[in-house]
């Protein structure tokens, strides 16, 4: 028999990072009524490499920080149709990369689109979580916060706000 993992509890925010696209920390929205998660990205641009559809993107990781850019590719995996929060739909570009948080490791799928309006540079939509996670609402950042200077560190730059 199979041993069961036991899931991770989390709370309304956490902190992911994504070491294939070059991500090593950003700060996520946890939403159980989105289907899939997403990521702040633009200037999305399709390509193809060797026959594959492809897309390069830039990510602006770091919230209210637009200097740090991290230049992205990955296969594409699906173009959706998405309904924003806010009622509108888009055609979006999904990507599947390996997620980190706290100690486990696991492949989502992101949407790609501009977050800039939002108040995260990531939303985790429950597709990502099933299987893996809980939520506790009243909670943030239960697998620990990158403070400040982490950030400052892991981006290689002396302020992080600007």
């Amino acid at each position: 028999m199979k041993k069961e993992t036991s899931k991770i509890i989390i709370g309304r925010a956490e902190w992911f990072s994504f070491p294939t696209l070059g991500i090593p920390a950003i700060k996520a929205r946890i939403d159980s009524g989105a289907k899939t998660s997403s990521i702040h990205a633009y200037h999305i641009k399709p390509f193809q490499r060797d026959g594959v559809d492809w897309v390069k993107f830039e990510v602006h990781p770091v919230q209210g920080n637009r200097r740090v850019v991290i230049d992205c590719e990955s296969p594409i995996v699906d173009q959706r149709k998405v309904k924003s929060s806010s009622g509108t739909s888009e055609k979006r570009y999904v990507v599947r990369a390996p997620v980190t948080i706290g100690d486990r490791v696991w492949d989502i799928e992101l949407t790609l689109t501009n977050r800039d309006s939002m108040g995260y540079r990531m939303l985790l939509g429950r597709e990502a979580m099933i299987g893996r996670m809980m939520i506790d609402p009243e909670k943030s950042f239960c697998l620990g916060k990158v403070s400040d200077t982490k950030v400052k560190i892991l981006y290689k730059v002396s302020n992080i706000k600007g």
